[in-house]
């Protein structure tokens, strides 16, 4: 398998089935056991193809009018993403991608030439495309956002979502102090969102293997420094894996008290374990719990906590940046169903709760069902929980992913 095989291969297996990119890609270069140069030309190509799926579709279609079968789509997907979005050259990128195909060929050839011949006035027509295939972004979320925020701040919301993001990581004070780690390397420097954390261009391999950084972007770490809390303490991190903010919520608290860190799926609490042992975070206690039903009273022993973190499955439309097929796996109607779902967790845990106690919500989506009218919700429809603060970050306002934050105290 080489690079372009593996890119081919990943979209094919994106197209046929519900998986998400990130799974595809890990499996199809596991597999492949390309070099680390092949590696980074496959992610590139693949996450870059998903993020400009509307204009490669635009651009094919300018230069084929006539129905194509899937199979040729999908090998002309990758020809035209490399000679529009890539430095590739383009004598490369027409021969390598006539190779990927069995039968024919020769229409893959015609077809990349007739684009390279007229590329110019190709760019020009994609430059005045409607905002869905400009933006490459659903047309309902792209209305959504203008509402919510304004045509210009779309623009350059969906703008952001197209370019790959930068890489940051958390400092884990369990192990070692930023200034440690700036002074061990010159490819890392203090990001101004957070003291702890770093941009860098590339994580080094030892800082991951002894646990001293976590990746994670700034905007997850504002529902814990909501959640504050404290040395001693008894913490419930309610939809924990794989354990980002759960190792953070430890790290503030010294390693001392007790966090018992919750998710549903029996896979994600593998990795969520994995993650706090090699972070070194030894007072997390892990259980598997579907929060949708009430908890058993035996629950984590009985036991009431001080604070409890509720990082609800949301839509995730601040950080498709990130996740960058999110965008067109999204309907609809997920901003009607994901807001029921996120009130019945909240009711389900919040009897876990000491009288005093706190209670952060948290997503990473932008919109207003999930945030702001969910946090209002939430205090109309379980009165035992006041609403005392909300924090927010904005992809174009603070340069960040996308994060709520929902601050209660429990009467």
């Amino acid at each position: 398998m080489n690079a372009r095989d593996a890119c081919l291969e990943s979209l094919t297996r994106w197209e046929r089935t519900a998986e998400f990119a990130d799974d595809i890609l890990h499996g199809v270069l596991d597999r492949s056991r390309l070099n680390a140069l092949d590696r980074a030309f496959v992610t590139e190509a693949f996450y870059g193809l998903l993020r400009r799926l509307a204009q490669v579709d635009f651009l094919l279609g300018k230069i084929r009018e006539e129905p194509l079968d899937e199979a040729t789509r999908r090998i002309l997907k990758v020809g035209i993403y490399q000679l529009f979005f890539m430095r590739v050259p383009h004598h490369a990128a027409v021969n390598e991608t006539v190779n990927l195909a069995r039968k024919g060929r020769s229409l893959v050839n015609a077809l990349l030439r007739r684009a390279i011949r007229e590329m110019d006035d190709l760019r020009a027509a994609l430059n005045t495309a409607p905002d869905a295939v400009r933006h490459s972004h659903p047309g309902f979320l792209i209305e959504r956002w203008k509402e919510e925020f304004g045509p210009e701040n779309t623009a350059v919301l969906c703008e952001w979502n197209n370019q790959p993001g930068q890489v940051f990581v958390r400092t884990n004070t369990l192990k070692v102090t930023r200034g440690e780690l700036l002074r061990s390397t010159t490819q890392a420097e203090p990001h101004p969102a957070h003291p702890l954390v770093l941009e860098v261009k590339g994580v080094p391999i030892p800082w991951l293997i002894q646990g001293l950084c976590y990746v994670q972007d700034p905007s997850t770490l504002l529902a814990c420094d909501l959640l504050d809390p404290q040395p001693g303490e008894r913490i419930l991190d309610a939809c924990a894996a794989p354990g980002g903010k759960t190792s953070y919520i430890a790290q503030l608290m010294r390693d001392t008290g007790v966090i018992v860190a919750c998710d549903v799926s029996s896979t994600r609490l593998h990795r969520l374990r994995e993650n706090l042992s090699r972070l070194g975070a030894t007072s997390v206690q892990v259980a598997q719990q579907d929060w949708q039903q009430p908890a058993p009273e035996t629950f984590a022993g009985g036991e009431k906590f001080d604070r409890i973190l509720v990082d609800a499955p949301c839509s995730n439309t601040g950080v498709i940046r990130r996740r960058v097929d999110v965008r067109w796996r999204l309907q609809e109607a997920d901003f009607q169903r994901m807001p029921y779902k996120q009130l019945a967790l909240v009711r389900n845990l919040a009897p876990l709760l000491k009288r005093g106690g706190v209670l952060v919500y948290s997503t990473c989506s932008l919109e207003p069902e999930e945030n702001r009218l969910m946090a209002e919700r939430i205090a109309r429809e379980i009165p035992s929980l006041e609403l005392i603060a909300t924090r927010r970050s904005l992809p174009f306002a603070d340069n960040m992913d996308g994060a709520f934050a929902a601050k209660f105290i429990k009467k």
